[in-house]
């Protein structure tokens, strides 16, 4: 049974950083690719980034370019989300999801799905 289970969010000021992990389990994920999204109160979950398991190629919306880093260490079976610059617009639930080929930006193409992790940005 495939599992993922974020860890590090918190409350951090605007400007600052965070490094969220996904540690996967119960299957080979090297056909996979793994994927962040996160969710405001009120709004629509959205992608954040997704990186290919094998080849390690990356995917960033716009919104999250040239500040946050997705990243995998095949070794440990986890994924980060480097974040930097944090601004307000960034708090959201924050949740990992895994799919099978090549990173994608939609959500329905995901099949399993981790709790989340909270961040909240304060200005």
């Amino acid at each position: 049974q495939v599992q993922l289970v974020e860890s590090g969010g918190g409350l951090v000021q605007a400007g600052g950083s965070l490094r969220l992990s996904c540690a996967a389990s119960g299957r080979a994920f090297s056909a996979y690719a793994m994927g962040w999204f996160r969710q405001a109160p009120g709004k629509e979950r959205e992608f954040v980034a997704a990186i290919d398991w094998s080849g390690g190629n990356t995917y960033y919306a716009d919104s999250v370019k040239g500040r946050f880093t997705i990243s995998r260490d095949t070794a440990k079976n986890t994924v980060y989300l480097q974040m930097n610059s944090l601004k307000p617009e960034d708090t959201a639930v924050y949740y990992c999801a895994t799919r099978l080929g090549t990173g994608s930006k939609w959500s329905g193409e995901y099949d399993y799905w981790g709790q989340g992790t909270q961040v909240t940005v304060s200005s």
